[in-house]
Parts: C-alpha cells; structure tokens; sequence
C-alpha cells in the first residue's frame, strides 16, 4: 500500500465513524477543504461512491459501509503492530546474536554480562563462541567481536579493548631442560607449541617486535593446536613454549607456573573490536550494547 492510498481510507475511516467532516478534520489535523478532496480523490481511485453528504449530514453508502467494514479491523492491527514498534523504541528490548572468539568472550564479554543485562533486563543475549572467521551476515548474527586487523573493510567496528599484549612462556621445568632463548631466532632450536587457523589449519607465524626491529617467524615444535586455551594447558604441562595473550598467562606467571621469555621482543596484538553490518539505523539492543561498551570503557 502506498503512502497516498493510507492516507485515504484513514481519511474516509475517520469521516464515516465521525459523521462529519468538521469533526474529522480536527482530528485528523487537517483542513476540511484537504479532507473533501482527499474523500473524492478515494471515490475517483475506487470508481464508487462512498459517503453521502448533505449539508446536515454525512452518512457512508452501501459501498461505504462494505469498505468500513473490511477497513476497520485492518487498520486497528496495523496501529496494534506500530505499538508494539513503539514499545522497542521507547524501552529497549528485542535480541541481539553475537558470535566471538573463545578468546574475546571471557576477556572482554564476560566481564561486561552482568551489568549489561540489570542495565537492559529486557535484550535476550545469544552469545556462540566460534575461533573461525564467521560470515556473520550469512549466519544470521547481528554483531561478532574479533581481532581488529581481522574485520573485513565493508564492516563498522568499534573497540572494546585495549590493545593486547602477548608474552611468550614455558615453564620452570622445562627452561632446567632446554636453555631459555636470547633472542627469537633461538626459538628454531626448541620445542614450540604452534596454534593454527581452526577452519583452514595452517599455523600462525610468531611476530616480535623491540624498538625498531621487527621479527616474524614459523614456530616448530611436536605438537599444534587449533585452541589457544588447549596451547596454554599444554604449556603449563611443560609441553613446550606457548606464546599468548598476557591476561591469560598473568595468574600462572605470579604463581610462578610460568616464566616470561624475550620481554624485551613482545607485541601486542590489535584490540578486540565489535563488528557489524554497515546500517544506517541500527537495532536497539546493538545500539545499548554498543553504548553500553563505550561507557564501560570512559
């Protein structure tokens, strides 16, 4: 239905129950003039005649009356449905699907759960943890959190971390095995447990950075994992040399389960970004989710 066409029969619904064009123009906040010609601009469109007037009265005809009768219920469920829209523009509620790396859910998620909700007790959260790199659009999510440097271009983004600092560990028991590495080259001789894409499998390489020196390399080692969380249990059995992201590692390291290799050469990884579909009007609950992000952040 087009907007002249709803305009219309509101028009004529308004007039028949009224009675009077006085009447309905006041309400519907129009001229009575407007209203006349919008009334005959129905009948015209519809080739009937729907109102008698007379200079007394306005009172529907046959035709009017069988269009009243169609009309009413169907307009009462479209102003039914605008207020149920109504309802999720003046208090936020409805879904919102994110899917995040195993990583991203317990760093920068969990930590954010609880308020989130008492803040908006009415957003349904459905959380997936997923390491791949999933078509959200595709899969039906309405928002994923990655690695900055992996969001594809055509998405907009907004941080929820800092940026995140790896270090490389391995435990006391093996460095009394295995002479602890000077410099990142060293790492060729030792055993390293390598973590590879969980969809594709190839390994990721080993980036170091200090000062204005930057170092990449492919790790070797007997064991390679696609779960970041399963390299870490496997380095505090002494597997071998895990590099991870600090958060994870900092209780092991003051427990001192762990110890801390090259300091000095470490990176830190991009921030965890929020990522969505480019949309001019955003859905509620991602619009509190991304607010409410924001102002944890402040």
């Amino acid at each position: 239905m087009r907007g002249a066409e709803f305009v219309q029969l509101t028009a004529f619904l308004t007039v028949a129950e009224r009675r009077s064009f006085v009447r309905a123009a006041g309400q519907l906040g129009m001229a009575p003039s407007t209203l006349s010609q919008t009334i005959a601009a129905l009948e015209e469109r519809l080739g009937v005649r729907l109102l008698n007037r007379t200079t007394r009265s306005v009172a529907p005809t046959a035709a009017g009356e069988e269009l009243l009768a169609q009309l009413r219920p169907a307009l009462q469920a479209f102003d039914s449905a605008q207020r149920v829209v109504d309802r999720f523009r003046d208090r936020t509620m409805g879904s919102l699907r994110l899917v995040m790396s195993r990583a991203a859910g317990l760093q920068v998620v969990a930590p954010l759960l609880v308020g989130f909700s008492a803040t908006y007790p009415d957003i349904r959260l459905e959380l997936i943890v997923d390491d791949g790199i999933t078509d959200i659009v595709r899969e039906g999510f309405d928002a994923g959190i990655r690695i900055g440097h992996l969001v594809e271009r055509d998405m907009d983004s907004q941080p929820l971390s800092d940026a995140l600092p790896m270090r490389l560990v391995a435990t006391p028991a093996l460095l009394a095995r295995r002479r602890a590495p000077k410099t990142p080259k060293d790492l060729r001789q030792l055993p390293c447990i390598r973590t590879c894409h969980p969809v594709s499998g190839t390994p990721f390489r080993w980036l170091f950075a200090r000062g204005g020196q930057r170092l990449e390399l492919m790790p070797d080692g007997p064991l390679t994992v696609n779960d970041n969380q399963l390299a870490l249990l496997a380095a505090l059995d002494g597997a071998g040399i895990a590099y991870q992201l600090e958060r994870d590692v900092a209780p092991h390291l003051e427990s001192g389960r762990l110890v801390s290799l090259l300091e000095g050469w470490t990176v830190a990884l991009p921030p965890f970004h929020l990522f969505y579909p480019r949309n001019r009007h955003q859905p509620g609950p991602l619009q509190a989710l991304l607010d409410y992000a924001q102002a944890a952040r402040l």
